[in-house]
């Protein structure tokens, strides 16, 4: 590929997984003026629009939350055309270039591990905040993080990169030595990465990962990883390290509002009262919580599908997510049945790591109805492995490529 066409597809991918929209610099869209030249210029031939339904579906979520739920027309827009992006992006860029689709998985996730140095960086000099700005286009509000304005933003590029890469290493045949050396830098950024749910996501998905791929052997991997991880506290020195700034000592510096679980059942309870969604009663987060003294400073639960549900309902909210859902969950056990088969290995890293961030989720508000960068990537880059599988069957050089390149 051209230098102009990898700098675009730089570009548009960085703009994506750092979640940038509008800077000083660019007055439009990143994702528009990245994606558009590389629709307009570099399509591949015969390509055609594939992901209309999906499309479709998340927009008619996201009118239904954000703009008759939240009344936030703004930020209706900013993620429909995120989505609309990273969609043309695949149907008419990639399509059935294998070649291209691997380009792109590894770029992407290669701008995860550059956020995590940054990460790293930014706990030893918090001068890195100024090239945090830079590159983002906006201020930093806070620190240490990697290139998110947020440690709960860079939480999701860890909770999608730390899976992808760990696993990568097992289905890609590497080197027990560097399965070693991959999981301990997984555990490095986890740990200076402040992110406790992006911790649970990346344990549950390596987890089921080993359990699903290796059976009863999982029992002896899995103790081989806590082995290492007793290795790392004691190299690293436990809570000691890097003072108050690691994962081990987070809970001494929150304030009690800001426990996951009591916000869930503060707002189950809610959900009580209201159990047919907010939508239907005419009101808003604003005007159920103003007794409620857990809600009063005006946060959420940090549940992104519970607070999808208070709003839309069991009926409406839960059909929503099914119709989205269920689809990649019939390409997800399809996967799981050829999962020695040769050709599934990038597909399985996509699968865990759009896992993993899903789990991240559970503490957080964006997720994949508000368009968040590394889970709409893996969504959609998970649809686009399945439909290169079906164009390459029968045919060896795609589907090897897929496996091993």
């Amino acid at each position: 590929m051209n230098l102009p066409k990898i700098a675009l597809m730089m570009l548009y991918l960085a703009s994506l997984a750092y979640g940038i929209f509008l800077t000083d610099i660019f007055r439009l869209p990143a994702p528009l003026v990245f994606c558009v030249p590389l629709v307009f210029f570099y399509r591949e031939l015969h390509s055609r629009f594939r992901y209309s339904r999906e499309v479709a579906w998340l927009c008619i979520a996201i009118f239904l939350y954000q703009v008759v739920g939240l009344n936030t027309m703004n930020s209706f827009f900013a993620m429909v055309i995120t989505i609309v992006c990273c969609a043309l992006y695949f149907s008419y860029f990639v399509n059935n270039n294998a070649g291209r689709f691997i380009w792109s998985v590894w770029i992407f996730y290669g701008l995860l591990f550059l956020s995590s140095l940054v990460m790293v960086a930014n706990h030893f000099y918090p001068q890195v905040d100024n090239l945090r700005a830079i590159i983002l286009g906006a201020p930093v509000m806070q620190s240490p993080a990697g290139i998110s304005p947020t440690e709960f933003g860079y939480g999701y590029q860890l909770a999608a990169f730390a899976p992808f890469v760990l696993i990568s290493t097992f289905l890609f045949n590497k080197s027990l030595l560097l399965k070693a050396a991959v999981f301990m830098l997984c555990l490095l950024f986890v740990f200076l990465g402040l992110q406790r749910s992006a911790f649970v996501g990346f344990v549950l998905a390596v987890l089921l990962f080993l359990v699903f791929y290796y059976g009863f052997r999982a029992i002896l991997l899995a103790g081989l990883m806590a082995a290492l991880c007793v290795v790392f506290l004691n190299v690293s020195g436990g809570n000691k390290m890097m003072g108050t700034d690691n994962i081990l000592n987070k809970n001494e510096h929150n304030d009690e509002a800001s426990n996951r679980s009591d916000l869930a059942r503060e707002n189950l309870r809610i959900y009580a009262e209201y159990p047919y969604g907010l939508i239907f009663y005419g009101k808003d987060w604003g005007d159920v919580i103003y007794r409620n003294y857990t809600f009063s400073a005006g946060i959420t639960s940090h549940n992104a599908y519970l607070m999808f549900i208070t709003y839309l309902g069991p009926f409406l909210g839960i059909g929503l997510l099914a119709t989205i859902y269920l689809p990649l969950g019939k390409i997800v056990l399809k996967s799981f049945r050829k999962k020695h088969e040769p050709g599934q290995a990038m597909m399985l890293c996509l699968i865990f790591s759009f896992i993993s961030v899903s789990v991240n989720a559970l503490s957080h508000n964006p997720w994949l109805f508000s368009a968040d960068g590394p889970t709409l990537f893996s969504f959609f880059a998970i649809l686009h492995c399945y439909h290169l599988q079906k164009e390459a069957a029968g045919e060896e050089t795609p589907i090897q490529t897929l496996s091993y390149a």
